[in-house]
């Protein structure tokens, strides 16, 4: 029997390049690091992400473990962030990680802010 669970796209979503710059800054943090992404109130548009380190996984986090690296969203970010993808890009103005959020009306010149 499927459920509507199990046809739902993933609230958020890592793709092979991201994962794999990830995993490269893993190797040299400790053991068990993985990347946690989060909301935050502020920034130039009303909400920013925060990206952050940790060897911390709590109950409540969404998980999402790709090529050797894990990133994690904690359950108040998480409706924020449903169906954005995580993306490493590498172009004229620099390498970054780039989140593109269906959910954002605005975003900022910087990548990091957004309104809903």
């Amino acid at each position: 029997m499927t459920t509507d669970a199990d046809t739902l796209a993933p609230p958020v979503t890592v793709t092979d390049r991201a994962a794999a710059r990830i995993a490269k800054i893993m190797a040299s943090e400790p053991p068990g690091s993985m990347l946690r992404i989060s909301v935050e109130g502020g920034g130039c548009s009303g909400f920013q992400y925060k990206f952050d380190f940790t060897t911390t996984r709590n109950p409540d986090d969404f998980a999402i473990v790709k090529d050797g690296a894990t990133v994690l969203v904690d359950e108040i970010s998480l409706p924020y962030m449903a169906g954005t993808q995580l993306d490493w890009v590498d172009d004229l103005i620099g390498s970054a990680f780039k989140l593109q959020n269906p959910n954002a009306v605005a975003n900022c010149g910087c990548g990091t802010s957004f309104s809903l």
